[in-house]
């Protein structure tokens, strides 16, 4: 049982391993979309569009539903927003990190003293 959870998981991860398939996903938040709505959107080839949201739907994390001529796109588990919610957090905390390190560089630098004294140091190189 473990095992299956964990390849579910690995499975489940990969489908989401894409940018515009994470950009649909995040659109889908508003509500339906059909392919030409997403390909419009997100400035891609309705082909590339479809191959992606047919990923997702492989892995049950879109449906469909028909009407008429056209078809919707929706999320199958409103849960998929709060992972994606879990993934920009993590990003946030990654790049507050990143910015911590860098103004930790920044002042042990000898002579930084931040964009003005960067500046000056720049104008006093000048000819």
């Amino acid at each position: 049982m473990r095992q299956q959870l964990s390849n579910f998981k690995a499975e489940f991860f990969k489908a989401l391993a894409h940018p515009l398939r994470i950009s649909i996903l995040d659109a889908l938040r508003d509500g339906e979309l059909t392919v030409n709505e997403i390909s419009q959107r997100f400035d891609v080839e309705p082909a590339n569009a479809s191959q992606q949201l047919a990923v997702l739907r492989n892995r049950n994390i879109v449906i469909t539903r028909k009407d008429g001529p056209n078809v919707y796109y929706s999320a199958s588990d409103k849960s998929i927003f709060k992972l994606l919610d879990a993934a920009k957090e993590i990003f946030s905390h990654h790049l507050i990190g990143v910015r911590s390190m860098l103004e930790e560089i920044h002042a042990a630098t000898p002579g930084a003293g931040g964009k003005e004294a960067g500046r000056k140091r720049m104008e006093g190189s000048r000819p």
